[in-house]
């Protein structure tokens, strides 16, 4: 495979899991038109905790598993305190600053706990030294599971929300909470799981990074939010498909410019298309625009 290919396949591979992050923020942003700026924490919480379960001699599955459980309460706690009662002030735009301080308050309390050096994260799915033959071509086995896995759930998670009684409840609250409380639809238990989902997303997510960088610190997830939620708004905020194309797109022009030009600028590249979408087209190369009566 050329250089070009490698970098392209690397890129895909982790807008996937960009996609994934995406999703999260979307869940949230469906169910309370909030965003849980504190969801790169949860990530690296997933990964911290993972690594205790496993330093304590327990299987490397079990860590996960108590990790993304606790993403999982954590965004629900998240909701509970940080988002519902700053959204009944109508027009306030506090949860911004409220789920920030979540994120925030994770960081420290991971550094003052468990140390702000970083961790090893065992490999527990293939090694880095690990590759798969597809058609005579080499590829890294860890990146192929991580796009595999991602794809997956981002599939499942359409079906789930189409299919499903819960999923339409989602949408039916999405489009108008006092309607689907009228239905009889129990909102605010759709609201929490939403929360739930969104965090068990963020703890996957942490977790497949993580593989691939073999190591976690307090800060790890910040950058992987701001990707997460660039890739949101390329695609479409609030659209499925458009978290999945914006994560790969994105994946694909960070790993090309990091090859190409310096992995300093592709932090940068995710703010120049950020800027760039919102300029010429705010609603995401998927999504709609949104029309209110007044």
């Amino acid at each position: 495979m050329t250089f070009a290919g490698q970098l392209i396949f690397a890129g895909v591979c982790v807008g996937a899991v960009y996609a994934l992050i995406a999703l999260g923020l979307n869940l949230t942003f469906w169910a309370t038109r909030t965003l849980n700026f504190g969801q790169g924490s949860l990530m690296m919480l997933c990964a911290v905790v993972a690594v205790m379960v496993f330093d304590g001699g327990f299987n490397i599955y079990l860590g996960l598993l108590a990790g993304v459980a606790v993403a999982g309460v954590i965004a629900a706690a998240t909701e509970a305190i940080a988002i519902r009662p700053i959204t009944r002030l109508t027009g306030s735009m506090g949860w911004v600053v409220t789920t920030l301080g979540v994120g925030i308050f994770l960081q420290g309390f991971v550094s003052k706990f468990f140390g702000s050096q970083a961790l090893a994260f065992p490999s527990f799915l293939f090694s880095p030294r690990d590759y798969v033959s597809v058609l005579g071509v080499r590829l890294s086995a860890q990146y192929l599971i991580i796009l595999v896995i991602a794809l997956a759930l981002v599939l499942l998670f359409e079906l789930f929300q189409r299919r499903t009684a819960w999923g339409r409840a989602l949408q039916a609250v999405a489009a108008d909470q006092d309607l689907a409380a009228v239905m009889g639809i129990p909102v605010r238990l759709v609201v929490t799981l939403s929360f739930v989902a969104s965090g068990l997303l963020a703890g996957v997510a942490g977790a497949l990074v993580a593989q691939i960088t073999g190591t976690v610190d307090a800060a790890f997830g910040f950058n992987l939010l701001i990707f997460g939620f660039v890739a949101a708004v390329i695609g479409g905020m609030g659209n499925t498909w458009g978290a999945l194309l914006g994560g790969i797109f994105l994946g694909i022009m960070e790993k090309l410019v990091g090859g190409y030009v310096s992995t300093a600028a592709e932090q940068a590249i995710a703010f120049a298309l950020l800027m760039i979408m919102l300029a010429v087209r705010p609603e995401g190369l998927l999504g709609e625009k949104e029309f209110v009566k007044v």
